[in-house]
C-alpha cells in the first residue's frame, strides 16, 4: 500500500558518495494488484527444483563418463552450469522476496543481484550461438568437423565469452553507482533489473541508456542474428534432406523459447507500452523455463548420453541438439 511505501521511505538511510546520493535500500515492487500471485511463485519454486535436479544430473553424467568428454558436450556442460547458476542467482531470492514479503533489499545487494542475473542470462544467450556454430560445422563441413571443432577451440570460445560478458555486464551495473536516487525507491520489477533501477535516478542517465542498448544489441540482437545466419546455411545445405533437418528442431525450439519473449518484451517497451505484470511474467519465464528444458532437450535424450548410460545400445549419434 501507499502508506507502507511511505513508511519504508522514511526508514531509508541515505548514503552519500561524493556527489552521488544512494539509497540504503530499494523496495522490489513485483506484481501490480495481481490476484493470487503467490501461486505463481510456488510454480517457480517447483521449476527451480526440477531445474537443479536436471542440470546437476547432466553435469555429473558429462563429468563422470569419459566418452562424453568431447567439444560438443563441453558446450553442453557450460550450458548446464550456466542454467544452474542463473536459476540459483534468481529464483531463491525471488521466492524469499515475495513469498515471505521481504521486499527491502540493500543497495549493494541489489547491484550484485542485478549483475549475476544479467550475467548468466547473457552467458546462456552466447552459449546458444556456440551450439549453433557447432551444428553448422557438423552439418555443412562434416569431413572437417573434428579438425575445426576441437576441445581447445571450444574452450577458447567459451573463455572469451565469459571474459567479454563479464566486462560488459560489470560496466553496465557499475554505472548505476554513478547515479543519484532522490525520488522513489520502488523498483517496478521482480528483481533489481537494470532498466527499472536506473529509471529511478534523478540525475543524467544517458550513459546508462547507452549501455542498456549496448547490452540489448550484444546479448539479444547479435546472438539471434548469428543463430539465424547459421541455420539459414544449414537449411540450404539440407534442403533436400528434410529428415536430417528435423533433428535440429530441439535447438531451434530452445532458441525460440529464450529469445522471442526477450525480443517481444523489449520491442513493446520501446515502441509502445507493456503492462508491468505482463513484463514480469514474460521475463521470469524467459529466465527460468529454458534452464528447466535445456538438460532434457539438449542432452538427456540424445543418443550419446543414452549410449554412455546403456552401453548395449547401438552407438548412434544425433547430428543436432
Amino acid at each position: 500500500t501507499e502508506k507502507e511505501i511511505d513508511s519504508f521511505k522514511q526508514k531509508l538511510i541515505i548514503g552519500f558518495n561524493a556527489t552521488f546520493v544512494h539509497p540504503g535500500r530499494f523496495y522490489l515492487g513485483g506484481f501490480s494488484d495481481m490476484a493470487h500471485d503467490n501461486y505463481y511463485y510456488v510454480f517457480l519454486c517447483f521449476v527451480y527444483i526440477f531445474t537443479v535436479v536436471g542440470n546437476v544430473l547432466l553435469i555429473l553424467i558429462i563429468f563422470l563418463i569419459k566418452t562424453l568428454h568431447t567439444p560438443k558436450y563441453l558446450i553442453v556442460f557450460n550450458m548446464a552450469l550456466t542454467d544452474l547458476c542463473g536459476s540459483t542467482a534468481l529464483i531463491p531470492k525471488l521466492l524469499d522476496t515475495f513469498l515471505f514479503d521481504r521486499r527491502c533489499i540493500l543497495y549493494e545487494a541489489c547491484l550484485s543481484y542485478m549483475f549475476f542475473v544479467l550475467f548468466f542470462a547473457s552467458i546462456q544467450s552466447w552459449t546458444l550461438v556456440i551450439m549453433a556454430y557447432d551444428r553448422f560445422i557438423a552439418i555443412c563441413f562434416p569431413l572437417r568437423y573434428h579438425s575445426i571443432v576441437t576441445k581447445t577451440s571450444i574452450a577458447a570460445m567459451l573463455a572469451f565469452e565469459w571474459v567479454l560478458i563479464t566486462t560488459i555486464v560489470a560496466s553496465t551495473v557499475g554505472l548505476i553507482d554513478h547515479l543519484s536516487f532522490c525520488g522513489s525507491f520502488v523498483v517496478k520489477s521482480f528483481f533489481c533489473d537494470h532498466g527499472p533501477v536506473f529509471y529511478l535516478a534523478c540525475n543524467d542517465t544517458s550513459l546508462n541508456r547507452i549501455m542498456a542498448y549496448v547490452a540489448l544489441v550484444s546479448f539479444i540482437c547479435i546472438p539471434l542474428i548469428l543463430i539465424a545466419f547459421t541455420y539459414s546455411f544449414i537449411f540450404i545445405h539440407l534442403f533436400e534432406r528434410l529428415k536430417a533437418l528435423k533433428t535440429c528442431t530441439s535447438h531451434v525450439i530452445l532458441v525460440a523459447v529464450f529469445f522471442l519473449p526477450l525480443v517481444g518484451t523489449n520491442i513493446a517497451a520501446v515502441a509502445s507500452y507493456i503492462h508491468p505484470n505482463a513484463r514480469i511474467i514474460n521475463s521470469t519465464l524467459t529466465y527460468t523455463i529454458p534452464a528447466l528444458l535445456n538438460p532434457i532437450i539438449y542432452a538427456l535424450k540424445t543418443e550419446e548420453v543414452m549410449n554412455a548410460l546403456l552401453p548395449t545400445r547401438n552407438n548412434m549419434s544425433e547430428r543436432c541438439y
